[in-house]
C-alpha cells in the first residue's frame, strides 16, 4: 500500500513538474532608455512638441492682448465694432483650441509622430522578448513598466538584460 501511495505521489509530482510554468518579467522603460535610437527619437519628439507648444503659446499671447485691448476700449466703441471684436476673439480662441487638438489631441500629430518613431522600437523589443522567452521556455513575461499589478518581482527573474543582449545593446 505504501509503495502504491509513493508511486502515485511520484507520478503526480512528475506530472506537476512537467506542467510547471516559468514566469519572468522585463522593464520596457529601462530597456528603451538603454537604446540610443530611443533617445534620438525622443529628442525629435520633444523638439517637435516644444515648437508646437510655442506656436500655441504665441497665439494665446495675441489672444490675451486682444482681450485686454477690448476690455480697455469697450465702453468707447460703438456696439457694432465691439461685437465684431468679440466675435474675432471667440474665433481666435476656437482656432487656438483646434490647433491644440490637432497637435496634442488623442489622435493628434504628436501621437501619430510618436507611433511613427517609438512604435518600431517597441516592436523590436517585443521581437527580442519573444526570442528570449522562447529560448528560456517562459510561459508568461510581465512588463513592470506598464502599470501592471506586479507587486513583487524577484530580480533573478528580470529578463531585461537578456532582451538587451538579444537586441545587441550594451548596458550602461
Amino acid at each position: 500500500m505504501k509503495s502504491y501511495l509513493l508511486s502515485a505521489l511520484l507520478i503526480f509530482g512528475i506530472a506537476f513538474v512537467s506542467t510547471a510554468q516559468k514566469y519572468g518579467y522585463i522593464d520596457s522603460k529601462y530597456i528603451m532608455e538603454q537604446m540610443p535610437e530611443y533617445h534620438e527619437n525622443k529628442e525629435k519628439l520633444d523638439k517637435l512638441s516644444e515648437r508646437w507648444q510655442k506656436e500655441i503659446d504665441d497665439r494665446y499671447v495675441v489672444l490675451r492682448k486682444r482681450k485686454e485691448s477690448l476690455a480697455q476700449e469697450e465702453v468707447l466703441l460703438p456696439d457694432d465694432v465691439r461685437e465684431k471684436r468679440r466675435e474675432e476673439i471667440i474665433q481666435l480662441e476656437q482656432e487656438v483650441m483646434q490647433l491644440q487638438r490637432l497637435y496634442f489631441g488623442v489622435n493628434g500629430e504628436l501621437f501619430q509622430k510618436r507611433q511613427e518613431l517609438i512604435k518600431p522600437i517597441q516592436d523590436k523589443i517585443f521581437e527580442a522578448l519573444e526570442k528570449v522567452a522562447s529560448k528560456g521556455n517562459y510561459t508568461f513575461v510581465f512588463d513592470k513598466a506598464n502599470q501592471s499589478n506586479l507587486i513583487y518581482a524577484d530580480p533573478k527573474m528580470d529578463l531585461s538584460k537578456k532582451v538587451l543582449e538579444e537586441l545587441g545593446v550594451k548596458t550602461k
